[in-house]
C-alpha cells in the first residue's frame, strides 16, 4: 500500500462489516461461458473492485482474529492476489506511514495467486495479537483492506472499525482459502513482513 491515506468507505459497526463500492450492492459482468469461471481463467482475469464485496467479521472461535471474506459477485471467476493488502492504524490519523502491517506466509513467487469462482468468496484471516499480549499497540482501532493489492488501486482499499477492547500486537495474515479454518491455519504460519 503507498503512504498515500486510504479512501474512507463505511465499513458498518463491528462486528460485522461489509463494503461494496458506491454503497451498492456489487454485480455484473459479462455472461459466463466458454470456461469463465474456471481456474485458468481466473489466473488470467484479476477480479475488477465493482465485482468483489469484502466483509470483515470477528472469528467466533478467536475473538483476537477477524475474518476478511472477498466475494466474486460478477458472473465470472477471477484472479485475487495471494492474500490481501491489509494495515492497522488509526482512524483520524492524516499520516498513515505509521499503520502497522501484518507478517505474511513467505515462500511464495509469481503469479497465478489466488482463483476465486463467480458468487464464491475467498477467507483470508488476521490475528490481531497472536502472542496474547495484554496491551496492544496505541491508537489503532481501525482494519484496512484491499482485497487484491496487486491490481487494484489504493482507493479501492476498504476500512473497516476493530471494535472496542481489540489489541494489536504482531499481527499476521494467511493467505486466501476456501474455508475460514484452513485461513485460520494459513495465518499461525505467517512469518514474513508484508
Amino acid at each position: 500500500m503507498s503512504s498515500a491515506a486510504p479512501s474512507r468507505s463505511s465499513g458498518g459497526v463491528a462486528p460485522v462489516a461489509s463494503a461494496a463500492p458506491g454503497g451498492k450492492a456489487a454485480g455484473g459482468g459479462a455472461p459466463q461461458g466458454g470456461g469463465a469461471d474456471d481456474d485458468a481463467y481466473a489466473y488470467g482475469h484479476p477480479c475488477e473492485s465493482r465485482n468483489l464485496v469484502v466483509r470483515v467479521t470477528v472469528r467466533a472461535e478467536a475473538p483476537g482474529q477477524r475474518v476478511i471474506e472477498v466475494r466474486n459477485q460478477g458472473s465470472r471467476s477471477c484472479g485475487l492476489s495471494y492474500y490481501p493488502l491489509v494495515s492497522l492504524g488509526d482512524s483520524h490519523a492524516a499520516d498513515r506511514s505509521k499503520d502497522v502491517r501484518p507478517l505474511v506466509p513467505g515462500g511464495l513467487g509469481g503469479p497465478p495467486a489466488y482463483p476465486v469462482a463467480a458468487g464464491k468468496s475467498a477467507y483470508a484471516v488476521i490475528d490481531l495479537n497472536p502472542g496474547g499480549a495484554a496491551a496492544g499497540a496505541a491508537g489503532i482501532d481501525e482494519l484496512n483492506v484491499l482485497a487484491d493489492g496487486d491490481h487494484l488501486p489504493t482507493a479501492d482499499t476498504k476500512n473497516f472499525p476493530l471494535g472496542p477492547g481489540a489489541k494489536v500486537l504482531k499481527p499476521k495474515l494467511g493467505l486466501y482459502r476456501a474455508t475460514v479454518a484452513d485461513a485460520a491455519v494459513s495465518a499461525a504460519g505467517a512469518d514474513q513482513p508484508s
